[in-house]
């Protein structure tokens, strides 16, 4: 993927934000990885989630919404997001087996917890991982 804001994404989803800043600090810690632009004027900022090929719009102009995004361990991503005082909506649980889970071979389970962002909107986190693991 060249540049990550161009329109090698596969789709774009937006969610609205009261205060940019926290916003975006919030999202550079769950996605572990900085804002591909901030356009502070306008109240937008932009984050490419390469895994899923989707780019995820803050705005001041949306309306609230519900995101699902990756991430590499849900059960572990929760407790940090706890530990900072976020909101946790619904606990991790399994929600389906998949076949390949992540990088592995064989059976795997699909991991699906809710919490609540800095602006108050629902987030979906999700990971898979091996069976046991």
């Amino acid at each position: 993927m060249g540049d990550k804001t161009d329109n090698d994404v596969g789709v774009q989803v937006a969610l609205r934000v009261v205060d940019l800043q926290r916003a975006v600090r919030f999202y550079q810690r769950l996605l572990g990885q900085r804002a591909d632009a901030v356009f502070g004027p306008s109240g937008l900022a932009l984050f490419v989630v390469d895994q899923a090929r989707t780019r995820l719009l803050l705005d001041r102009e949306a309306v609230s919404g519900l995101v699902c995004l990756p991430v590499d361990d849900v059960r572990r991503r929760v407790e940090e997001l706890r530990a900072e005082g976020i909101v946790v909506e619904a606990e991790p649980t399994v929600v389906c087996e998949v076949a390949d889970p992540v990088h592995g071979k064989g059976g795997g389970h699909e991991w699906r917890a809710f919490v609540r962002d800095t602006e108050g909107n629902a987030l979906g986190l999700v990971s898979a991982a091996a069976v046991g693991g």
